[in-house]
């Protein structure tokens, strides 16, 4: 009776996972986000948000520093 119940349950997280795994990418949706370089950001970006004020006087939604150089890249919604 005792092993019963273990695989019915064992059964049931398996179900569970295998639901949420489906529903997870389907049920969600994410607008693609398109960057390019900062014209304007002079300098070392050490913060992401100096960078992002700079791209929002560029015309952009938002930014961020990246890369081992440091760049501020400028973010928005792909058309």
């Amino acid at each position: 009776m005792a092993r019963s119940i273990s695989l019915v349950s064992t059964i049931f997280v398996f179900l569970l996972l295998l639901v949420a795994t489906e529903m997870g990418p389907t049920m969600m949706a994410e607008a693609r986000e398109c960057e390019s370089p900062s014209h304007a950001f002079k300098g070392v970006c050490m913060s992401d948000t100096n960078c992002a004020s700079v791209c929002l006087t560029e015309g952009f939604s938002g930014g961020h520093c990246e890369g081992l150089r440091r760049r501020c890249f400028c973010t928005k919604p792909c058309n």
